[in-house]
């Protein structure tokens, strides 16, 4: 780390990064399940899920470059291996292609699993007094319980 001062002493900086790295690697692997998804989807919805799909994905692949970002922010590395992220995700990854039922219920479980992430790293960027971090998180926090509802409102 360099010797920078942007107002957040460096003992809460790498506190804050590291929470941010256990988000950005929810996030890549949210990403990269949606992307797998998208291209494998099948059935009566096959249109509907997939152009869905595809909006996610995309919001996902801006949302993974804002996060790594900010960690670089506060001169932490930001991971960027597989290993780091399987490391580092709460999310499993899924083995095969499920139905496209199942694929809606595991989203939704990624999306809830990447909210209580943002809602575990918002607490030490609060008593960090960094705000650039809690309104990070605050966006990706309110944009996952959004996404989440929607994909709920799609199993009733």
């Amino acid at each position: 780390m360099s010797n920078i001062d942007i107002g957040i002493n460096h003992t809460d900086r790498l506190a804050v990064a590291e929470g941010l790295k256990r988000l950005l690697a929810d996030s890549y692997t949210l990403y990269l399940q949606t992307h797998n998804f998208h291209w494998n989807v099948t059935g009566p919805r096959f249109r509907e899920l997939h152009l869905m799909f595809e909006e996610h994905y995309t919001e996902l692949a801006i949302a993974v470059d804002d996060i790594a970002e900010r960690i670089r922010t506060l001169d932490v590395p930001a991971p960027g291996t597989y290993k780091e992220f399987v490391r580092l995700s709460s999310i499993e990854e899924v083995e095969g292609v499920p139905s496209a039922e199942k694929m809606v219920e595991i989203l939704v479980a990624g999306h809830e699993a990447v909210v209580k992430t943002c809602r575990a790293v918002l607490k030490p960027a609060q008593q960090a007094d960094d705000e650039s971090t809690a309104a990070l998180v605050s966006d990706r926090m309110r944009l996952h319980e959004k996404t989440a509802w929607m994909l709920r409102a799609l199993t009733q």
